[in-house]
């Protein structure tokens, strides 16, 4: 008996994941791709923001039995370490415990392993140089081009899943139908990638176990650790102003604002200028679309569906939540024909859309946090007067952080609960500033009551 075939479009991070779930259940899997294998070429250079894994991530790695191979992928990050323009630094802990950590990993590394684990172990069949033209979205079709011998050609007869990031052509198209809606919102910061290159002896040469931030109000420097001992370092920076992208156009103006607003980092990168002109200036948005299907033959998943601005580690988690809970619905439903599909594609929609909604707020907020309020006194008393109530009220009182990057309650959720928190954090804080002062009965009462 012919196994039902799926055709995803995008063999990124979703696409390749998504493919295994797929796969797994015992369906036919073509993935159609736009690049080339990534196996067989180089990544271009400073096009790829370093990848954070949380606990929604590695649930549904460990759901496939991959999280042991990608633990070797992994560096922890403890928490934040700050530095301030003088050199200063100061660390503050994302958890309360040593075992709340998130993990630095490649991209490139953790692609690849999902692609090589997709082909060899499920048999899937990747495509790739072969792009998205354009969708028949009534009838099921997309007509699709070669890039290698510019071969156009339809696929059909087949629901399709496009994980083709924010640019996603299927999205584009679907935006067009009646009641279709999709928006596309550019931040006006940018970023620019460079590397903070190991040690001679091949270590870090800053602390490996943190994410470096040098916060200065309205844009911010960040480095992730890599396993060879190097550190993936971003600035974000608005495009138009002073300071801004388009005035950092020759070498002295380059030098001149690097040194004077990250002179510790500059000190750690020699040929910090070079690396500037060189790599491209990246934007960062934010996509909001809905519906994200089309009866059962079409189907939106990760950044094509919901992509986010990179501010709290969570576009690839989320992603990769995606797949587990579409496998979730699979498991539940079962499949005959477009119906069948028109059912699940509408009942994961219904679960993620709002989560996804959600976490595309808080990543918004939590550049400004990144950038700015963490030098706040007062955002320092809340923080620790939040990890003092959850350890208080186990279970009661879990940060918004915590809940969205250690736990598994849905995006929707916790930002529900993180309003409600700042509010009990305001009023216990009073305008003192001072967890010490603390009426924990008081806590007690308007945990109870709210929460």
């Amino acid at each position: 008996m012919k196994r039902e075939s799926v055709t995803l479009l995008g063999a990124g991070l979703a696409g390749s994941l998504l493919a295994i779930y797929l796969a797994r259940r015992g369906y036919e899997v073509d993935v159609y791709e736009k690049r080339p294998d990534m196996r067989a070429v180089d990544i271009p250079a400073g096009r790829s923001i370093n990848l954070a894994l949380a606990n929604r991530g590695i649930r549904a790695l460990r759901e496939v039995g991959l999280y042991r191979q990608v633990t070797e992928l992994l560096t922890p990050m403890r928490g934040r370490m700050l530095h301030d323009v003088d050199g200063d630094l100061q660390f503050q802990a994302y958890g309360k415990s040593d075992d709340e950590v998130i993990y630095s990993i490649s991209r490139g590394d953790l692609n690849e392993l999902l692609l090589n684990t997709a082909q060899y172990q499920y048999g899937v069949r990747f495509h790739f140089n072969q792009g998205v033209i354009a969708a028949d979205l009534a009838q099921g079709k997309v007509r699709m081009r070669d890039d290698d011998d510019l071969r156009q050609y339809v696929l059909s007869d087949t629901p399709f899943i496009a994980a083709d990031g924010a640019g996603s052509i299927v999205r584009r198209q679907m935006s067009k139908l009646p009641g279709y809606q999709s928006r596309e919102d550019y931040l006006p910061h940018a970023y620019k990638e460079l590397t903070i290159p190991a040690a001679g002896d091949g270590t870090h040469q800053i602390d490996a176990n943190s994410l470096h931030i040098w916060p200065r109000g309205d844009f911010m420097l960040i480095a992730l650790p890599n396993m060879d001992g190097s550190f993936t370092v971003t600035l974000f920076l608005q495009r138009e102003g002073s300071p801004g992208f388009s005035e950092l156009a020759s070498d002295d103006a380059i030098s001149a604002f690097l040194q004077q607003w990250f002179p510790d980092a500059v000190a750690l990168m020699p040929d910090a200028v070079q690396q500037f002109q060189a790599n491209p200036t990246g934007s960062m948005v934010t996509v909001y679309a809905q519906p994200w299907r089309v009866g059962g033959r079409f189907l939106l998943i990760g950044d094509a569906a919901h992509s986010i601005v990179p501010f709290h580690g969570q576009g690839m988690n989320a992603a990769f939540e995606d797949c587990y809970e579409l496998d979730q619905v699979l498991s539940e439903n079962k499949i005959a024909g477009v119906r069948g599909w028109e059912r699940v594609f509408a009942e994961f929609e219904q679960r993620r859309k709002p989560n996804a909604d959600a976490i595309a707020a808080m990543a918004l907020e939590n550049y400004v946090e990144m950038r700015d309020t963490v030098r706040d006194p007062r955002f320092q008393a809340k923080k620790q007067l939040s990890w003092e109530l959850e350890k208080r009220f186990e279970g009661r009182f879990v940060p918004r952080y915590s809940l969205v990057m250690f736990h598994h309650v849905p995006y929707a959720e916790a930002q529900r609960r993180g309003v409600i928190q700042q509010e009990i954090l305001e009023e216990l804080l009073g305008p003192d500033n001072d967890p010490a002062t603390i009426d924990f009965d008081k806590a007690d009462r308007l945990i109870a009551a709210r929460l």
